[in-house]
C-alpha cells in the first residue's frame, strides 16, 4: 500500500492490537509526507535528533495548518507547559518541579512508597480466591487514579467524575478521521473547561485551608520563578491529573499482559524481584504507553533524513517504531527483561521528557512485583484483548484472566 496512507492505517482501530507491522513499514519508508500533509518519523536516530531539537516546536499555535489544530477552546486559556515552548515551557516545569522532585522536593515520591504498596496489597486480596478478574479495573486503573488523588489533594468521591471527563479528553487524542464527526472535539473540549473549572475551585479552598498536597504546594510557593497564575494553575493541574494516571494505567496493563504472554519472564522475574526494575523499562520500549507525539512542527524549513520538512508542517514522531528500530535495538520485537543498553523513547526525550517519569516507574515497580505471583498459571480469557480507542495513549480496556488466583 502507499506510504502516504501510514497514517489512516495506523491510526485506524482495526490496528490497535497490533500496530507494530505498520510501524516497520514506516521505518522501511523513512520519513514519509501523508495525504493531508503531515510528516511521519520512525526510526531511532531520526526521532532521537528531533526531540532534542530547538528547531522543533511543541506548540500547535506555530502549525501552518488550522485544519489540523486540536479542538479550541472557547474562552483562550494559558496552555500546560506540555504545549509550550522554552522559555514559558521551561518557567512552568521548573514551578511545578519545586514541590514534586528534587532539588526542592527530593523525598515526595520516594515517601510514597510505602503506601503504594498498601494500595497494591488492599487492591489483590480484593480478587485472591477469585477464578477471574480484569486487570486494568481491578488493579492498574485504581492503584495511579488513587496515587494522583492522593499527591494532588483530589478528594478520593470526586475521582469517578474526573475519570469521565479524562475519557472525553482522551477521546480526542483519536486522530481518525471521523473524530469531529463522532463529536469528540466538543466533548473534549466541555470536558476540559469542567476539569479545570474543578481544579481551580479546589485550588482557592487550598489558599485558606493549606494541606500537605502538591495543589497547596503549588498555590503557596513563592519561588524565584514566581507563582502559578490561577489560569496557570488550572492548566497545570490538569495535565498532572491526567498524565499522572493515564500513562501509568497502560504501562502496568500492557506490563501483566506481555507477562501472560511471556511465561519464561514472568517466572524469571517472580524468582529474581530485584529485575523488576530492568523489566520495567524494556516494558516501557517493547509496549510503550505514548506511541507517538503527534503535535510537533518545524519553526524552519528542516531536512529529516534527506527529506525537507516545511515550516509549520505537522511533524508526528512515532515513538513506539524508533523503540523497535533494529538499527538501534538487538531483536527489539522480542521482550527481554534483562535487555542491556536500553536508552527507549518510552518517556520521550529532550526538554519535554515526562515529568512525572519517576512516580510512574516507582509505582509500576511495586503494582507489577505485588500482581506477578498471582498471574502464574492463569490465562488471559482474551488475546488480543479489545483496546482503547487512542492511537496516541495505546493500551487495553480490559485484560480479563482466569483460573484461581493464588
Amino acid at each position: 500500500m502507499s506510504p502516504e496512507t501510514l497514517l489512516q492505517r495506523i491510526t485506524d482501530y482495526a490496528h490497535r492490537a497490533d500496530p507494530y507491522p505498520l510501524y516497520a513499514e514506516l521505518r522501511e519508508n523513512g520519513v514519509t509526507r501523508q495525504a493531508d500533509g503531515s510528516y511521519l518519523v520512525g526510526t531511532y536516530d531520526e526521532i532521537a535528533a528531533l526531540l532534542h531539537d530547538p528547531r522543533v516546536s511543541s506548540d500547535s499555535r506555530n502549525r501552518a495548518d488550522p485544519a489540523t489544530l486540536p479542538p479550541v477552546r472557547r474562552q483562550e486559556q494559558p496552555k500546560a507547559f506540555i504545549g509550550l515552548d522554552d522559555p514559558e515551557h521551561d518557567r512552568l516545569r521548573r514551578i511545578t518541579m519545586r514541590p514534586f522532585g528534587p532539588p526542592h522536593s527530593p523525598g515526595r515520591i520516594d515517601a510514597l512508597r510505602a503506601e503504594i504498596a498498601r494500595i497494591c496489597d488492599d487492591l489483590v486480596a480484593g480478587f485472591r480466591d477469585k477464578d477471574r478478574f480484569d486487570v486494568v479495573e481491578d488493579f492498574a486503573y485504581p492503584l495511579p487514579v488513587t496515587v494522583i488523588g492522593r499527591l494532588l489533594g483530589v478528594p478520593h468521591q470526586d475521582m469517578p467524575r474526573l475519570r469521565g471527563w479524562t475519557n472525553d479528553i482522551i477521546a480526542s487524542l483519536d486522530l481518525t478521521a471521523d473524530r469531529s464527526a463522532a463529536g469528540h472535539g466538543d466533548a473534549s473540549v466541555d470536558a476540559g473547561e469542567a476539569m479545570e473549572e474543578y481544579l481551580g475551585d479546589l485550588a482557592e479552598r487550598r489558599r485558606s485551608d493549606p494541606s500537605d498536597d502538591m495543589l497547596s504546594a503549588l498555590v503557596h510557593d513563592s519561588g524565584p520563578d514566581g507563582r502559578l497564575t490561577p489560569q496557570e494553575l488550572r492548566a497545570t493541574a490538569r495535565l498532572l491529573l491526567i498524565a499522572g494516571h493515564e500513562t501509568t494505567v497502560n504501562l502496568i496493563s500492557n506490563g501483566a499482559l506481555t507477562f501472560l504472554r511471556y511465561p519464561d519472564a514472568l517466572r524469571l522475574l517472580r524468582e529474581n524481584p530485584e529485575l523488576m526494575p530492568g523489566a520495567v523499562e524494556e516494558l516501557l520500549r517493547y509496549e510503550p504507553p505514548v506511541q507517538l507525539l503527534p503535535q510537533r512542527s518545524p519553526l524552519a524549513d528542516i531536512e529529516v533524513a534527506g527529506v525537507t520538512v516545511p515550516e509549520g508542517a505537522p511533524l508526528i514522531l512515532v515513538l513506539a517504531a524508533g523503540n523497535r528500530d533494529p538499527l538501534r535495538f538487538e531483536n527489539p520485537d522480542r521482550f527481554e527483561p534483562t535487555r542491556a543498553d536500553n536508552q527507549h523513547f518510552g518517556f520521550g526525550s529532550g526538554v519535554h521528557n515526562c515529568f512525572g517519569a519517576p512516580l510512574a516507574r516507582l509505582e509500576a515497580r511495586i503494582a507489577l512485583t505485588t500482581l506477578l505471583p498471582h498471574l502464574e498459571g492463569l490465562h488471559l480469557s482474551q488475546d488480543p484483548p479489545p483496546y482503547r480507542r487512542s492511537p496516541v495513549l495505546r493500551g487495553p480496556r480490559h485484560v480479563g484472566v482466569e483460573g484461581v488466583v493464588g
